[in-house]
Parts: C-alpha cells; structure tokens; sequence
C-alpha cells in the first residue's frame, strides 16, 4: 500500500502528459485556421480528465499517507520497503528502497497535503490557460519527485529525487515558455541548483569514501568511528566529517535558496501563482 503514495501521483502525471501530446497533435492538425478558437474557451473533457486524474492521485496519496502516520508515527513501526536494486558496482550496491520512518510520514502529509491544496486550486486558477493538461502533468511530476526525496533509502535516492524536483520546478518556472522573462528565470533556476548539486554530488561521493557505502542506517551507524578521521584539503588537514557536511550542505544552500545560491527565487515568479506555493511555500525549498 505505501508504495502507491509514491508512485500514484506519478500514474497520474504519465496520463496527463499523454493527454497533454495527444491534445498537442489533434491542436496542430485543426491549427491554421483555428489557432485562436475553440481551443482557448472553456473546458474541454480532455482538460477535465487531465485534471481529474491528478487531483485524484494526490488526494488518494494523502489518505494513505495519513494512514501511514498513524501507523508508523504513532503506532511506531517504521518500515523500508525494497522495490528493486538500482545499481550493482563490484561490492557497490544500490537498492531502491521508500524507507518510511516518523520523518518521513510527517514530510509525507505534508507534501501530499500542500499538493492536493496546490493541484486543486490550480483547477480554478488555470481555468483561462489552454495548456491546462501539462500544467497538471507537470504538478504530478513535481510531487512524484519530492515523495522520492523524501521516502529515501539512500543518497544515490535522495540524489534522484533532489534532481527531479529541480528539473520539475525547471518545468513550472517556465511554464509560459513563449514569454522571454519565464524562459530566462527557468534556465535560471536550473543553473543556480546545479551549483549547489555540484556541492552535493561531491558530498555523496565523500559519504562514500569515508563508509563505503550510501545507505542511511549505515552511515549513521558508523558515524562514531569516522568522526576521528581527516581530509587533506587544500593543503590543510581538515575533520573528514566537517568537510562532508559542509558540502551536502551546499547542495541544500542551492535548494533552499541560502545567501549567493538565491538569485533564482525573486525570478522564480515568473512561473503561475501555484507553482511558487508548491516550490517556495511548501516543498522544494523546505526539503
């Protein structure tokens, strides 16, 4: 059951964008004579599917996941699912697991809270866009990939998730590509992340070496035993933990928007209003 927490709003993002490709190929088809007709009045039964299935998926996320809370949280039996293993490397070896623990189904209500709240609103907010299918698929993608953040069972994981809300808020920023300003804040706001991710990347990598491995439960597990060791770095002999942490805590300065990683929030608002609710207000930024 809790794997459907995750992967719902992802069903339903895949069936809004296919809504989205087949509305974009009949438009193109009925074009020419008609660029400025039919099309942008009202709401076809296509947009009502579209929307129908993403508030669907999100809403019935947030029921489970409220169940998950009063079963993991409350009731205190925290549990790690494994789906499959993602990357086998010599004695390398990555599970993709959803670890649900007290902080996760907190994190959960709140995403998928904020999401339903978001995907909702958007119904009435987007009610003059033509684009309202892709508006929705994008929406969905965004949870998707914040429920992967969060549900993570290791830092390759985390990574996934971490870069599929940045490719998601990339989507939302620019949502009004034909409009240069949103276009320029969407590159924006994708480069200023991949400086932080960059920071990130590299803590991965020293989380790596130090505990030869990127699942959680072994490196705070181990944590003790490496707190004593040291990193050559620029010539300086430096806490190998400190220097793991300063740099993870790069990639969260991109995210979150932290002093000279924040230029691409202001312009962020280019995007519609729900998105900087589901980026700045609720998710992304808190993750």
């Amino acid at each position: 059951m809790y794997p459907l927490i995750v992967f719902l709003p992802l069903i339903s993002a895949a069936i809004a964008g296919t809504i989205t490709l087949v509305g974009a190929m009949s438009t193109a088809k009925d074009a020419p004579h008609d660029a400025h007709g039919h099309h942008h009045h009202g709401v076809s039964s296509a947009d009502r599917v579209a929307q129908l299935v993403t508030v669907c998926g999100v809403v019935i996320s947030f029921i489970i996941s409220i169940f998950a809370f009063v079963d993991v949280a409350l009731g205190g039996n925290p549990v790690t699912i494994e789906l499959f293993t993602w990357i086998t490397s010599g004695n390398f070896d990555v599970s993709w697991a959803l670890r649900i623990d007290t902080l996760t189904c907190v994190m959960l209500i709140v995403v998928t809270g904020v999401s339903s709240m978001v995907h909702i609103y958007s119904i009435g907010y987007m009610s003059h866009d033509p684009d309202k299918p892709r508006f929705m698929a994008y929406l969905s993608l965004f949870t998707f990939a914040m429920l992967m953040l969060i549900t993570a069972d290791n830092l390759i994981q985390l990574f996934f998730g971490w870069e599929g809300v940045g490719l998601a808020s990339y989507l939302l920023i620019g949502f009004w590509y034909s409009k240069p300003s949103a276009s320029a804040a969407a590159i924006k706001a994708f480069l200023v992340n991949r400086v932080g991710d960059f920071g990130f990347a590299l803590g991965i990598f020293a989380v790596y070496v130090l505990f030869d491995s990127v699942q959680f439960d072994v490196i705070f597990g181990n944590a003790e035993e490496v707190a004593g060791t040291t990193l050559m770095f620029l010539g300086h002999e430096f806490s190998a933990l400190e220097i793991t942490c300063f740099l993870l805590f790069i990639g969260a300065m991109g995210k979150s928007a932290q002093l000279g990683l924040h230029t691409w929030l202001p312009d962020a608002m280019e995007g519609p209003t729900p998105v900087s609710a589901l980026i700045h207000a609720a998710t992304m930024v808190t993750a």
